[in-house]
């Protein structure tokens, strides 16, 4: 059973202003009820271990190595534990994204909209790629400051994103015109990525567009690009917003509309642009999409969601996706945007794997325990890595994933480490593959911080995900992250990446951890 590490004693911890700790500590608070509350609201058929995956605040189950630190034994006395870890991939970024706009804007995200996974899959990394459609898999990590305590980094790549020849895209954008979207940086940014969208988009893709607010509409059926552009555009710059957000009806109505204009070997994909905050008609994200599940089963309609304004619905889109067999993205301004909808375009429009889940094995010779950073909606039941009729995660070419763990070996340990293996289906045959890959504890790098540039980037934005997300004590200036350092040298840490590197996604998180540092 995976293990939830201790909490780092006084000893390791740097202090933070006291505003920083009270304004965490009632985020925190807060955090906890909503997941309380979101906890209890799970379908009746979800597993009481699935639910106490997600919060994260339960006892370790009996028979664990933490349980047996809660009765005062020894977790290596305690009996055998299962030492597979398994999920469905994610490259969702929305969390890192709105999280981002938050602090910009003076403020501290709320712990529960904090998904750490988004965080450490907003940068850019360095994993070798395959030559087709599948996945390179890379196994690396570094030993942290606390004793026995490793980073283990599982990375999952894809092909290249090749701006050239790809499959046809039949796109059916679904625009959210509530009134909650005329608020600069919603409406207004939408029209502008759907005009810069469409004019990326070949001769051979079609578009079709619905709005909607109390009620849903069809303003352009699917229609090829080739020679009617102008009419796709016309469609965008005639957008207005008018009263309610009656999400579910517009959810509905772009399906429907992609089944109508559905094209036989294209990458068929609902946009949705909206802020989230549903407030007309059905607000749940499980029985919206359960009403389109047939669209989405019988003829493979995925959704890509792209999230604004400064107020955000972040957990009914993240859901909508999840189980929409798509992903999520954040767009707060213009550099944004083209980033979404121009340079990320390939990744985010075609499909290189379907149903994609990946599954670690650590050897019980050398691990004591471990933890999965993050994931905690996505975790999936060991015995269904293998069972193709179990929804994984929908993957674009370009794209790279990264689990992040905190393993804890037995004293004296030398040996295999872990096996980390995805599998996933081809997007048109749904053939099954696999491939793996390993780590023995030789290649462990000595320190996270002697490890090579994107391994740390990786380790900043989770120790980061952790601060702010952490049910922080007011001994505490880290989060629970073994080795996380606080947040005044995490910012140094981060700016000194970001100038190494010389990528502006670093220097954003740079800025992001000043953000966060300065709330004095």
């Amino acid at each position: 059973m995976e293990q939830r590490y201790p909490t780092p004693g006084p000893g390791t911890a740097h202090r933070r202003t006291r505003r920083l700790r009270v304004a965490l500590l009632a985020l925190a608070a807060t955090g906890g009820l909503l997941l309380t509350a979101c906890s209890a609201g799970q379908d009746s058929n979800t597993s009481s271990a699935d639910r106490s995956n997600r919060t994260g605040g339960l006892p370790a189950p009996a028979g664990s190595a933490a349980a047996g630190e809660q009765r005062g034994q020894s977790p290596d006395d305690s009996p055998s534990a299962d030492h597979l870890s398994t999920f469905a991939l994610d490259v969702d970024t929305a969390s890192y994204g709105y999280a981002r706009r938050v602090l910009a804007d003076g403020r501290l995200p709320d712990p529960s909209q904090v998904r750490p996974e988004e965080f450490v899959n907003s940068f850019r990394q360095d994993y070798d790629r395959p030559d087709g459609n599948g996945f390179s898999v890379t196994v690396d990590g570094a030993r942290t400051d606390r004793a026995s305590w490793s980073l283990v980094r599982v990375g999952l790549a894809t092909r290249a994103a090749d701006s050239g020849e790809r499959p046809p895209a039949a796109l059916t954008f679904v625009v959210d015109v509530s009134g909650s979207m005329g608020e600069p940086g919603r409406l207004d940014l939408a029209k502008k990525s759907l005009d810069t969208m469409t004019d990326r988009l070949g001769d051979d893709d079609s578009v079709a567009l619905v709005t909607f607010s109390d009620e849903a509409r069809t303003v352009l059926p699917m229609t090829r690009l080739g020679g009617h552009r102008g009419r796709v555009h016309d469609a965008v710059d005639d957008l207005e917003t008018e009263d309610s957000t009656n999400l579910g009806a517009g959810v509905e109505k772009g399906y429907a509309t992609a089944t109508d204009g559905l094209r036989e070997g294209a990458t068929n994909r609902v946009v949705l642009i909206s802020d989230g905050l549903a407030n007309t008609g059905d607000t749940h994200a499980d029985s919206i999409l359960e009403r389109v599940s047939r669209a989405r089963r019988d003829h493979g309609i995925t959704l890509f969601g792209v999230g604004v304004g400064s107020d955000y619905g972040d957990a009914l889109m993240e859901r909508l996706a999840d189980k929409g067999d798509g992903h999520t993205a954040y767009v707060s301004g213009d550099d944004d945007a083209r980033k979404v909808f121009v340079d990320q375009l390939p990744q985010n429009i075609e499909l290189t794997a379907r149903d994609a889940k990946a599954q670690v094995a650590f050897d019980p010779e050398t691990v004591a325990e471990f933890h999965l950073v993050g994931y905690d909606d996505r975790k999936v039941a060991d015995e269904d890595f293998r069972d193709d009729n179990v929804d994984g995660g929908e993957v674009g070419p370009g794209h790279t994933v990264t689990a992040l763990y905190a393993v804890r070996t037995k004293p004296g340990a030398d040996g295999h480490l872990a096996t980390a293996s995805v599998r996933w289906l081809d997007p048109k045959s749904r053939a099954p593959h696999e491939e793996s890959g390993q780590l023995e504890t030789d290649a462990l790098h000595d320190d996270v911080w002697s490890a090579p540039s994107r391994f740390q980037v990786t380790a900043i934005a989770a120790y980061f995900a952790d601060t702010l997300r952490t049910r922080a004590s007011e001994a505490d200036d880290v989060g629970s992250l073994p080795g996380n350092p606080g947040l005044g040298e995490l910012g140094e840490r981060a700016h000194a990446q970001a100038k190494k590197t010389e990528d502006q996604d670093v220097d954003q998180l740079a800025e992001a951890i000043d953000e966060a540092s300065g709330m004095k």
